[in-house]
C-alpha cells in the first residue's frame, strides 16, 4: 500500500453484503499528497487507479469536497464496515463523518439512483445496476432518517440478491424503486441544513500541515 494513503477500504457487494462466488474485491481509498507539490504549477493528481486491481483512490481535498457534496459513493467509504487501512489522519477522518452530511443527501441519493434507472432498459435489465439502484434508495431513506448510510442490507438480502439473478419481474422492481422514491421525498430529513465546513477544513490544513 503506497505510504501517502491514510484510508482504504472495501465497497461494493462484499461491503453490502451482497456479495456472491464471483464478486470483485471494490476497494477505495484517501491519500494525502505532499503539501509542497501543491506549491508547482502542475499540482498533484486528484485521483488514481491502484496498485491493487479493482482499486480508486481520491486525493484528501478531493475527497472532502465530494463529500461535502453528499456523493453517495463518496459519503458510504466512511461508512464502510471493511475498513484495511487507517492512519491517525484517517481515524480523524472517520471521526468527522457527520461533519459532511447535509439535507443535500437527500437529492444526491434520489438524483443518482434515478441516473441508474434511465440507463436502465425495461425489455434487457442489467439486473445487477437494478439490485444496487433499490440499494442505494434503501441507503438514502436511511440516512435521512437517522443520519447514517447503511452500507449493509440487512433483511433486504435475499430479496436484492433474487433482482441480481433476474428472478423478480421488472414490474415488480419497478413498483419497489417507485415506492422507495416517494417514500424518500417525502420523509422528512434529521439531517443539518448544511454541512459543517469549518470542522471539514480544520481537518484538512491539519494534514496538510502533517505532509509538509
Amino acid at each position: 500500500m503506497s505510504e501517502d494513503m491514510i484510508l482504504s477500504v472495501v465497497v461494493g457487494s462484499r461491503a453490502y453484503a451482497l456479495e456472491t462466488d464471483a464478486s470483485d474485491t471494490d476497494r477505495r481509498g484517501v491519500f494525502a499528497a505532499p503539501t509542497a507539490a501543491f506549491w508547482r504549477l502542475d499540482k498533484p493528481p486528484t485521483h488514481r487507479h491502484g496498485p491493487l486491481p479493482e482499486q480508486f483512490s481520491w486525493e484528501v481535498e478531493r475527497f472532502c469536497r465530494l463529500a461535502l457534496e453528499a456523493n453517495p459513493t463518496v459519503l458510504e467509504c466512511l461508512w464502510s464496515p471493511l475498513v484495511e487501512v487507517v492512519t491517525p489522519a484517517g481515524r480523524r477522518l472517520l471521526g468527522l463523518r457527520e461533519a459532511f452530511l447535509s439535507q443535500r443527501a437527500h437529492r444526491s441519493f434520489a438524483g443518482y439512483a434515478e441516473d441508474q434507472f434511465r440507463r436502465l432498459d425495461p425489455e434487457r435489465p442489467k439486473w445487477k445496476q437494478a439490485m444496487h439502484m433499490i440499494r442505494l434508495l434503501l441507503s438514502g431513506l436511511h440516512l435521512v432518517r437517522h443520519g447514517e448510510p447503511s452500507v449493509r442490507v440487512g433483511e433486504h438480502r435475499e430479496r436484492l440478491l433474487a433482482i441480481r439473478r433476474g428472478e423478480v419481474p421488472w414490474a415488480e422492481v419497478d413498483a419497489w424503486r417507485a415506492a422507495l422514491s416517494a417514500e424518500l421525498a417525502a420523509t422528512p430529513s434529521v439531517l443539518p441544513p448544511l454541512p459543517d465546513r469549518e470542522r471539514v477544513d480544520e481537518f484538512l490544513v491539519g494534514v496538510r500541515k502533517e505532509f509538509l
